[in-house]
């Protein structure tokens, strides 16, 4: 959930994701599996008013979006779809996001060294040139957006570049993220 990211480390708030989905991407029918309509069915009030129930009644327990299998155990950065500052939160490979968190996944980088990347102010900057800004100056850090920041290949950056840019993700330091990032993208300086 997003209030699980707030602090900048992710802090699970007991939330699970009861997926009605089978492992083949087709909606499970509740008559094969009891426990699971039983569930469903005790916890109706909160489902049925959904906008997608309205849409198609008779799949009333469906989720928002499909499951996608084998993504909690994936590293992965969160990012919550509206906040004032580029915020990615690392998740080790635990977790499934709420509909409301956006999430990369690399097979390519260390997440650190790309949330390094993507905490700075040179990532948000694209991110404000791109989303549309919502009340009170909020940025939207949807998956369009994000594809949209320009990063480096991973071996562009030196080992002293990453390592910068891991320390400045890990303290959550976003002066030295955006340092850091300014010398991988060969920029002189920000503006204050």
């Amino acid at each position: 959930m997003v209030r699980d990211t707030a602090s900048g480390i992710l802090e699970w708030s007991g939330h699970y994701l009861v997926n009605p989905w089978s492992e083949q991407g087709q909606l499970v029918d509740l008559s094969e599996f009891p426990r699971l309509r039983d569930y469903f069915e005790r916890n109706a009030d909160a489902l049925v008013g959904r906008y997608i129930v309205k849409k198609n009644p008779g799949k009333w327990y469906k989720t928002i979006d499909k499951i996608e299998n084998g993504l909690t155990e994936r590293p992965k950065l969160f990012f919550p779809d509206m906040k004032l500052i580029s915020h990615p939160v690392l998740d080790d490979g635990k977790y499934y996001p709420h509909h409301n968190l956006y999430f990369v996944t690399s097979d390519v980088w260390d997440l650190k060294v790309l949330g390094g990347l993507l905490l700075s102010k040179v990532a948000e900057a694209f991110i404000e040139a791109y989303a549309v800004k919502m009340r009170g100056k909020t940025l939207r850090f949807q998956a369009q957006y994000l594809r949209r920041i320009p990063v480096p290949l991973p071996e562009e950056i030196t080992p002293e570049q990453g390592e910068k840019l891991a320390d400045a993700f890990l303290r959550r330091d976003v002066e030295a993220a955006t340092s850091a990032a300014l010398d991988v993208y060969g920029l002189a300086a920000w503006p204050a």
